[in-house]
């Protein structure tokens, strides 16, 4: 199946999203995105192997000990039965689910702590694929899609990596565009992301954290930008926790495709059960720390709460049944004191509701960590059609001001979705760093007019976006409808006249 035919971006998109086709009206989008980008690492992977192994046997011949030890330094070990070409050629036999489970089990035997567990909550043995008849044909189409010539991924023909990491965040994109309620919980999307980037400003060194990383992307965001600014510099480490296992495993794959090596991403419930510690028990602290976290999470861990180890909640302690402060304070206890900067998304009653919530709030703001409020507009995100806000905190803020933009009416309508342009996104920035106040759009805000507000954040208290209506002429409206009613009257007579020449007349 090797081939030096060059491919683009566009046509590995298109070959994987066809592959879909094998499971649409058989499966649910939300089960069978994790077959499809699992077989899509598998493939990539088998494919830079076989590359490197035809490389060598070009360089060494016959000699099997030296390319053996040469492989043994590559990013991921395949054992032989555990190919894509291997599974590819038995796809007729029957067994396919459960050579399929074996073959990710011996890689992840292979390659140790790198993708421990990985593979661990996805099986292609399942009932959810049918009896096994309709199973064995659903992952023989499987194997056949990808064993096309258009998904040969050696580097020697694909390239960069970017066209493979890219083509797994098309999936994903996609996938979340069709499962509903529930992709809010592994993606972000890719404007919102850049745009938390952007306003981040991550830097050489740094240490970036996302505490309900989903799939990655914020976070390889984050990379990109350094990468970008400072010369393709690869000296940044990536952080993440993911509470959902299958979640969990899509992100750690989207790391390696990616080329993301320097990376953590644990598995767990980072508000019952925060991964990121250092050797001493306490929590790991970061320059940057940002989140799309999953809204107004009901039984977030509040039970335990006033006991948490950690003194997270020292400003108070959430609503039982909306967990959106529970992670803001979990983040703002990670930054590191002088770079901390941290960026969240959250619904727009954080800004103003009362009670508990407002207190910490009230704490946040005496304390000057809120840097910026920014209202997005409604229906960004994937599963609600809810607005959204960004709040920017600091850890070593140069004033005690707080800059509120309302950029919720300017944006891209969809048919399911609203779009950030380009346009919209730099105007965002350019008044983010800008820190002055724009007519109808924001406000510099002192601390004591937050005060003044009881620490309200709604941001209608503080950008005035209303527009004044046109003062109506009424003697011109006047005019205007009585050269109307005299062209009425007009067309009164004409049409008379018509109906009476066609006999119609009284």
């Amino acid at each position: 199946m090797a081939s030096d035919t060059p491919i683009d971006q566009d046509q590995i998109n298109k070959a994987v999203w066809a592959a879909c086709d094998t499971f649409r009206g058989t499966v649910d989008p939300s089960i069978y995105k994790d077959f499809v980008l699992t077989m899509l690492f598998l493939k990539y992977i088998s494919d830079v192997y076989q590359d490197k192994v035809d490389e060598l046997g070009v360089q060494f011949g016959d000699n099997k000990e030296m390319i053996a030890a040469m492989m043994a330094s590559q990013s991921f070990k395949i054992p032989e039965n555990a190919t894509f070409d291997t599974l590819y050629k038995a796809r007729h036999e029957p067994g396919n689910g459960t050579r399929i489970d074996q073959a990710l089990h011996a890689i992840e035997e292979a390659n140790g702590t790198k993708l421990k567990n990985v593979f661990q909550d996805i099986s292609f043995n399942t009932d959810k694929l049918g009896d096994e008849k309709q199973k064995h044909d659903i992952l023989r189409h499987l194997l056949e899609d990808f064993g096309k010539e258009t998904l040969n991924l050696r580097p020697s023909r694909v390239g960069s990596l970017d066209v493979i990491g890219n083509a797994y965040e098309f999936l994903i994109k996609h996938f979340a565009a069709t499962s509903g309620k529930t992709a809010g919980e592994f993606y972000t999307p890719p404007e919102v992301s850049d745009l938390l980037a952007i306003l981040l400003e991550p830097k050489e060194g740094d240490q970036i954290c996302d505490p309900a990383c989903g799939s990655g992307s914020l976070l390889m965001k984050c990379g990109k930008q350094i990468q970008k600014n400072f010369n393709d510099s690869r000296q940044y480490a990536l952080f993440g926790q993911e509470a959902i296992g299958s979640t969990w495993s899509l992100s750690k794959m989207n790391m390696f495709l990616h080329g993301e090596d320097n990376h953590r991403i644990e598995w767990g419930d980072t508000i019952r059960n925060p991964k990121l510690q250092d050797k001493n028990g306490g929590l790991l602290h970061f320059d940057i720390v940002t989140a799309n976290p999953p809204f107004s999470l009901d039984k977030w861990g509040h039970d335990g709460a006033a006991d948490d180890t950690w003194g997270r909640f020292r400003r108070g302690i959430p609503p039982k049944t909306k967990g959106d402060y529970a992670f803001i304070s979990h983040m703002i206890e990670t930054l590191k004191p002088k770079t901390g900067r941290m960026g969240v998304v959250v619904p727009h009653g954080v800004l103003f509701r009362a009670s508990s919530e407002g207190k910490i709030r009230k704490q946040l703001i005496d304390e000057n960590l809120l840097h910026a409020v920014i209202g997005l507009p409604e229906k960004l995100f994937f599963g609600t059609g809810i607005p959204a806000a960004i709040l920017i905190f600091k850890k070593d803020k140069s004033d005690d001001k707080v800059l509120f933009i309302d950029a919720s009416r300017e944006y891209k309508s969809g048919k399911n979705q609203n779009v950030l342009t380009a346009e919209n996104i730099q105007k965002i920035i350019d008044t983010y760093k800008a820190r002055e106040s724009v007519d109808k759009y924001a406000y510099l805000a002192t601390i004591e007019e937050i005060k003044d507000n009881d620490y309200n954040l709604n941001i209608p208290r503080y950008v005035d976006t209303f527009e004044e209506e046109e003062e109506i002429d009424l003697m011109a409206v006047r005019k205007e409808r009585l050269a109307l009613q005299k062209e009425l009257d007009r067309l009164e007579v004409e049409m008379a006249g018509y109906l009476e020449e066609l006999g119609y007349g009284s």
